[in-house]
């Protein structure tokens, strides 16, 4: 990936050198709800932190795809789900201290499983359904972990 290092004059007049700040692309995650209540989420290995973690699916921008599209390809290859309705919910950083991406969240109802999953060489995702429900208590135990997945659960699961 890209790593841009800049030189940065802060407003007490001291300047960093060695500021360095990775150039990732946008990410679109999908909140997906089946007409039953249930989130369709991926279980995945996470290599940056040797853990096997639960979160929504999403995916990267590949070039001149839009949000919508990168969450409707995502959502079909990660879990083979497609939805009728898809709904933007917001656009937020990942981390903006040392990343520039931005993540686009989406709810994307009635969530059906209508194909098989396309997934890439390196990936090996399996497909859970939890109730929404049980999001709450899943979030407290630890369980979903990831801190996109509940800043969209949060925003989605709450948006009217």
């Amino acid at each position: 990936y890209k790593l841009r290092q800049d030189q940065v004059l802060l407003p007490t007049g001291k300047t960093v050198d060695d500021f360095f700040v990775s150039l990732r692309p946008d990410i679109a995650t999908i909140l997906p709800i089946t007409t039953d209540g249930q989130v369709v989420f991926v279980r995945q290995y996470r290599h940056g932190i040797g853990e096997v973690l639960l979160e929504l699916p999403a995916g990267t921008f590949e070039s001149e795809e839009t949000a919508l599209s990168v969450a409707k390809r995502e959502l079909v290859e990660e879990t083979g789900y497609t939805a009728e309705n898809w709904e933007a919910i917001a656009t937020f950083y990942n981390s903006p201290v040392k990343q520039n991406n931005r993540i686009y969240l989406f709810k994307a109802y009635p969530a059906q499983l209508t194909h098989t999953q396309q997934l890439d060489i390196t990936e090996d995702i399996e497909v859970v359904l939890k109730p929404i429900e049980a999001i709450p208590a899943l979030i407290q135990s630890g369980e979903i972990c990831v801190a996109g997945t509940i800043a969209a659960l949060s925003l989605g699961l709450n948006h009217r």
